[in-house]
C-alpha cells in the first residue's frame, strides 16, 4: 500500500500536473486559448487524464510484467453482474465529469452530456457488433467495454461536437478500441488486465484526433 500511495504522488506531480498545466494552464504549450504553440482542444481531458493515463498503465504493465500463466491460461471476468454495475456507474459519473466541465449549468453543459450519453451508447453497439463479426456472438462484457471506450474518446470533444458528430465518433472508438483490445495487444503480448491502453489509451488518442476532425463554433 505504501509503495502505491508513493506511486500516486508521483505520477500526479511528474506526470499529470504538468500536462494539465500545458494543456488547460495559462501559457500552456498545447492551450489553444492563451496561443500555445501547439493548440490542442481539451474540453474535459481526453488528452490530460485518459492518454496520459493510458500510456502509463501500459508502461506499468510492461514494468510489472505479466501475470502468472498468461496468456496460457484463460482468465475469465470473475463477476460480469459486478463489472455490468460499475459501467452503470461510470456512465452516470461521466455526465458530471464531461458536463461539468462546462463550468456551469447551461446550453454547453447540456451539450456536453448529450454528446457523452450518444458516443457511449453509439461505441457498444460497434464493439458488439465487431464481436459478433469476429467471434460469431457479441457478449456483455464487450458491450461494457465499448460503453466505457465511448465515453474514453468523447471526453476531449464532448464540448465542441454536436450530438450526430458524437455518435459518429463513438462508433469509431468501438471499432478503434476493440482492435487494440483483442489485435494489439495479442500482436506485443503485454498483460494489461483491464485494457486500460487499449480502452482509454487509444480512445483518448481516437477522441483527440476526432475532435479536430469534427470541432465546431
Amino acid at each position: 500500500f505504501s509503495a502505491y500511495v508513493l506511486f500516486m504522488v508521483m505520477w500526479v506531480t511528474i506526470v499529470y500536473l504538468p500536462l494539465c498545466h500545458m494543456v488547460w494552464g495559462k501559457g500552456g504549450w498545447f492551450n489553444w486559448a492563451s496561443g500555445g504553440s501547439i493548440p490542442v482542444l481539451d474540453f474535459a481531458g481526453g488528452t490530460v487524464v485518459h492518454i496520459s493515463s493510458g500510456v502509463s498503465a501500459l508502461v506499468c504493465a510492461l514494468v510489472v510484467g505479466k501475470r502468472t500463466g498468461y496468456p496460457s491460461e484463460p482468465m475469465m471476468p470473475h463477476n460480469v453482474v459486478l463489472s455490468i454495475i460499475g459501467t452503470g456507474l461510470l456512465w452516470v459519473g461521466w455526465f458530471g465529469f464531461n458536463a461539468g466541465s462546462a463550468l456551469g449549468a447551461g446550453g454547453l453543459a447540456t451539450s456536453a452530456f448529450a454528446a457523452t450519453h450518444f458516443s457511449a451508447a453509439s461505441a457498444a453497439l460497434s464493439w458488439a457488433a465487431m464481436e459478433w463479426k469476429l467471434k460469431g456472438k457479441p457478449s456483455v462484457l464487450g458491450a461494457a467495454s465499448g460503453m466505457v471506450a465511448g465515453l474514453a474518446t468523447i471526453t476531449p470533444a464532448s464540448g465542441f461536437v454536436t450530438i450526430p458528430s458524437s455518435a459518429c465518433i463513438g462508433l469509431v472508438a468501438g471499432v478503434v478500441c476493440y482492435l487494440a483490445v483483442t489485435k494489439l495487444k495479442a500482436r506485443f503480448g503485454y498483460d494489461d488486465s483491464l485494457d486500460v491502453f487499449g480502452v482509454h489509451g487509444v480512445g483518448g488518442t481516437v477522441g483527440t484526433i476526432a475532435t479536430g476532425l469534427f470541432a465546431e463554433k
